[in-house]
This record gives C-alpha cells, structure tokens and sequence, in this order.
C-alpha cells in the first residue's frame, strides 16, 4: 500500500521559512516522479514542484528562486523548503506520487484526483 505522510507544517510570519517533508512507504522510491502541490480554500490544486526520478526538477513560475524540492532516496524522504514565505503561500500542501498522467494543476479538490496517490497534507498558514 502506498504511503505518503508529510510533516513539517505550521505557522509563521511572513519572510519566515519552513521544510516540509514527505515520508513515502510501500512503493520503490528510487523509481517514481513525486511532486508538491498546495491547496488554499475555494482555490485550484496548485502544481509547485516536480522531482522525477532521473533528477529531471521542476518549478511553477511562482515559486521560482523561493522554493527548493529535493530527495533523499536513501531516506525515502521527499522534501520542500520554502523561504521568504508571503501570505499568499498560506495553504494545505501535499506531496503526490505520479501514477498516471503527469503533473499539472487541475480544477478540484486535490486528494479527490485519483491519477495520483496522496499524502494526508500538511497546514501551512504564513501571517503578515
């Protein structure tokens, strides 16, 4: 059984960082394309980063130079740190692993999307 949980959420003031981290189990970490999306109430699922397995990385125009994916297979640990972090950036985020149909943000709840497997989310809420 797949297993995503992330971690590493919480509350800070604007210009703050956070890492957050997801946790994978029960699939071959080494091999899969992960991604990081964020979801904020009445908003889209929103695509921010993309790490493939051959170390292909992605960005979203938006967190470009603020943002930074990273993996640690040996760990089976996906990870995000997030700097100068603004109140727009406030939002549940969720580590995602690719099962078919690639990345990209979609209309919808994120975890109702069924081309890919889930963590739980993690808060992030960033104050001004």
């Amino acid at each position: 059984e797949v297993q995503l949980v992330e971690s590493g959420g919480g509350s800070v003031q604007a210009g703050g960082s956070l890492r957050l981290s997801c946790t994978a189990a029960g699939f071959s970490f080494d091999d899969a394309d992960m991604g990081w999306y964020r979801q904020a109430p009445g908003n889209e699922c929103e695509l921010i980063s993309v790490i493939r397995n051959y170390g292909y990385i992605y960005y979203a125009d938006f967190v470009k130079g603020q943002f930074t994916v990273s993996r640690d297979n040996a760990k089976n640990t996906l990870y995000l740190q997030m700097n100068s972090l603004k109140p727009p950036d406030t939002a549940v985020y969720y580590c995602a692993k690719e099962l078919r149909g690639g990345f990209a943000s979609f209309r919808g709840t994120c975890t109702a999307n069924r081309s890919k497997y889930w963590g739980q989310g993690t808060q992030v809420t960033v104050s001004s």
